[in-house]
C-alpha cells in the first residue's frame, strides 16, 4: 500500500563507455608554452610564418620537445569569442602536432577572420604552418 515510486538518482547511461583516446593524441601541459618570458623570447628572437588567418612565430630550442602557445588579444572579440578561437586552435594543434618534429617553441597569433572559418580550413592552415616550420628547421 505504497503511494510512491522509487526512482534512481543516477544519470542515465549514454550508450556505454567512451573509448580511450589513442596514445599521443592529447595536448599535455609539457607540450604547451605557458610562461610570459617564453612568449617574449619567441616574439623577439624567433622567425615568423604568415598565413591568411594567422601569424605563426617559432624559435628553435636546444633541448626539450615542441611546445605551442596561443595569443588571442581582446581585439578579436569578447571572452566567449576568444575562448572559442583558443578551443578551435588547440584542437587543430592537437590533431597536427605529430607533423611538428624537433625542438621548437611555436606561438600562434590568430587574426579576426578565424572566427568565421570552417574548422577544416583552420586545421589545414595549422598543418601547413607546422610543415613549413619543420622544413625551415631541417634547413639549418
Amino acid at each position: 500500500m505504497q503511494d510512491y515510486e522509487v526512482v534512481s538518482a543516477d544519470a542515465p547511461s549514454r550508450g556505454g563507455e567512451q573509448p580511450a583516446p589513442p596514445a599521443g593524441s592529447g595536448f599535455p601541459r609539457a607540450a604547451r608554452l605557458l610562461k610570459h618570458s617564453d612568449f617574449e623570447r619567441v616574439y623577439k628572437q624567433g622567425r615568423r610564418h604568415f598565413s591568411p588567418h594567422m601569424t605563426v612565430f617559432f624559435l628553435p630550442q636546444a633541448e626539450g620537445s615542441a611546445r605551442v602557445g596561443f595569443t588571442v588579444g581582446r581585439v578579436l572579440g569578447g571572452a566567449v569569442q576568444r575562448n572559442r578561437i583558443k578551443r578551435r586552435l588547440r584542437e587543430a594543434v592537437r590533431l597536427c602536432r605529430s607533423t611538428l618534429k624537433g625542438k621548437v617553441d611555436v606561438v600562434i597569433n590568430p587574426k579576426k577572420s578565424i572566427l568565421t572559418l570552417e574548422f577544416a580550413v583552420v586545421l589545414e592552415e595549422v598543418g601547413r604552418a607546422f610543415t613549413v616550420i619543420a622544413k625551415r628547421l631541417a634547413e639549418k
